[in-house]
């Protein structure tokens, strides 16, 4: 089940790059014995058997898939040189395949004027974002929704910001109500918009924080690290499609290569609409830099990062192209194909609450309790009795207002629910669908009994529906 046909070409691949340090004196790097070697890879294979199988379509616990084989390959040739992209000092081919593709993904988003670039993470990347708008609104408190990543809470806390939260609506967007109440108090300096959510992968309404940045003149940044390479997809909602359309006009965003990406983890992109924004990142270099004309001074807040991660999404974009009618896009639509599938299924079931329909490749669900305690433990049991079937989703925390039942309703009052959730972002997904579904309602029904389901029309475009044999997943509390 594991790719291995195109190792082959990474030998091809080294000898080529070999040829180009032909004029260097002789060397012969100095090895271990290849017995050892094989004994301690052994030793590593025997021990990743016991992981989740994040490469099988009956994982879909997280936003998590093998890199592509091209990233992967090169990736691994990067590494026989072991760029730095630190400086130009480190790795200066690195550096010029990170500008090239970071690059790619701002033109994506409509910019070709930016300051941009890698990072290990979205975490890490959302907070350099913020701590630029802080340099430029100083001390003045970061909103956000309360779907929105606890990423931005921990590190306006690491970055000594005031955060404060805003409901979201009964979509699992930021209520731009509630929002717009707290701006009328002024003192707002950063408003965060998440593009999507990673609780149940909903779309913030960016056409109309906008309008209100327009109003207050906070700064806007967008959080698109699940959801930025939607920006590609064509059927999309149609206010999903608005947003996507307007974020070119935010000061800041987030897209992580290393989800939707294809990438190896951690890659993550931080781009600024303002290139003057650089500055604010920049340091002087401790050591000579052997090219200072071509190094730039922009590297955030990390100092060595990997060459290889710029490398492999380099080729990455240059085999599947960011374009709207491409391979990399009919992926993307693929996988909300089976989202949208895996909903129409859910909503039928009178034993689930579901959330809204899916903008983007995100399903989340509730088994409907008397209570919201008692319907949170089902979704812990429901969990369990899925992964004893080799199904592997994960739990998120939605409120009550967000789930949609027929019939029967959660007691209780409007507090946070327990859900599971299927993060369906491979592209084989869309052939999964009945056989995920099928694990789903055995599994409910060991853990509520079976009740009747009443058929209702669907939200968007199913997919077909397949099965094939196969096993995987992985469960978390905490979203991605």
């Amino acid at each position: 089940m594991l790719e291995k046909k195109t190792l082959s070409l990474l030998h091809d691949a080294l000898e080529t790059m070999e040829r180009g340090y032909a004029r260097l004196p002789a060397h012969s790097p100095s090895c271990a014995d290849d017995a050892e070697i094989a004994r301690v890879l052994n030793d590593v294979a025997l021990r990743l058997r016991d992981d989740y199988p994040f490469f099988h379509p009956l994982y879909a616990g997280h936003m998590q898939q093998p890199p592509h084989p091209v990233a992967r390959l090169a990736y691994a040739l990067a590494l026989w040189i072991n760029p730095n992209n630190h400086s130009a000092a480190g790795g200066r081919v690195g550096i010029e395949m990170e500008r090239e593709a970071v690059a790619g993904i701002a033109r994506m988003i409509g910019w070709n004027r930016f300051a941009g670039h890698l990072c290990g993470g979205g975490t890490l990347a959302n907070a350099e974002a913020l701590w630029v708008a802080a340099q430029r609104v100083p001390h003045a408190p970061i909103v956000a929704s309360e779907q929105s990543h606890y990423a931005h809470e921990r590190m306006s806390r690491v970055l000594g910001l005031p955060f404060e939260s805003v409901p979201c609506d009964a979509a699992a967007r930021i209520d731009t109500h509630a929002l717009d109440a707290r701006l009328a108090r002024g003192g707002v300096g950063t408003v965060v918009a998440t593009l999507g959510t990673t609780a149940s992968g909903s779309v913030d309404p960016l056409s109309e924080l906008l309008a209100l940045r327009d109003r207050y003149g906070f700064r806007l940044h967008v959080d698109a690290a699940y959801g930025g390479y939607f920006a590609l997809a064509r059927d999309l909602s149609t206010d999903t499609r608005h947003a996507f359309d307007a974020i070119s006009a935010a000061d800041s965003i987030v897209i992580d290569p290393h989800k939707h990406g294809l990438q190896p983890y951690g890659c993550s992109a931080v781009l600024f609409r303002d290139p003057a924004d650089a500055s604010l990142l920049g340091h002087p270099f401790a050591c000579a830099d052997f090219d200072r004309a071509s190094s730039g001074s922009e590297s955030g807040f990390e100092c060595s990062r990997p060459g290889a991660a710029a490398v492999a999404l380099w080729a990455t974009m240059q085999l599947l192209p960011l374009v709207n009618d491409g391979e990399f896009a009919a992926m993307l639509r693929a996988s909300r194909a089976a989202a949208l599938a895996l909903h129409e299924r859910l909503r039928d079931d009178q034993r689930l609450a579901v959330a809204p329909c899916p903008d983007l490749d995100i399903v989340a669900w509730a088994v409907i309790g008397p209570s919201a305690s008692e319907t949170s433990e089902y979704a812990r049991r429901v969990l369990a009795e899925c992964a004893r079937r080799d199904l592997h989703l994960s739990l998120a925390q939605l409120p009550r207002r967000c789930l949609v039942t027929r019939g029967t309703s959660i007691g209780g009052d409007d507090t946070g629910v327990t859900c599971l959730r299927a993060c369906l972002v491979k592209a084989e997904h869309a052939d999964w669908v009945d056989r995920i579904f099928d694990i789903i309602s055995d599994a409910t029904e060991a853990v509520v009994g079976a009740r009747a389901s009443m058929p209702i029309s669907a939200c968007g475009v199913p997919a077909s529906g397949g099965r094939a044999a196969g096993q995987e997943a992985r469960a978390s509390a905490h979203p991605d």
